[in-house]
């Protein structure tokens, strides 16, 4: 991979995404993704929404250096899926926790035990 453009049509297939979908989640539209993964010219701010939306590693985006991933250690992890939810793209799971912020102790218990049994089946 030469190219920043060829890098782009990498990210979006390995997150395994239309260029329609990958442009909703950055914020453009989806002719703005084919030129840039064409022969355009991507923004500083674009390539940084990249990056901090999908955990891209800049230098690797920007040169081919490196991994395409930042490394993520799961306090960040955790950060980064709970600032997705804060911020409304997984609508059903915001609403679940504040359904479950609203039950009483006896049903959090009853749902705690549950998801601790689904979480720790091997």
């Amino acid at each position: 991979m030469n190219t920043i453009n060829e890098r782009m049509q990498t990210i979006i297939n390995e997150l395994k995404m239309t260029k329609t979908e990958f442009a909703n989640k950055v914020n453009v539209t989806q002719q703005y993704i084919s030129k840039i993964v064409k022969k355009g010219n991507p923004s500083d701010m674009f390539i940084d929404s990249v990056c901090t939306k999908f955990n891209i590693n800049e230098e690797w985006l920007r040169t081919g250096i490196g991994d395409m991933f930042n490394v993520v250690f799961k306090e960040d992890e955790y950060t980064r899926y709970a600032m997705e939810i804060g911020m409304g793209e997984h609508e059903f799971i915001q609403r679940a926790i504040i359904k479950y912020g609203k039950l009483s102790d006896a049903n959090k218990k009853i749902i705690d035990e549950f998801l601790d049994s689904l979480l720790n089946d091997k």
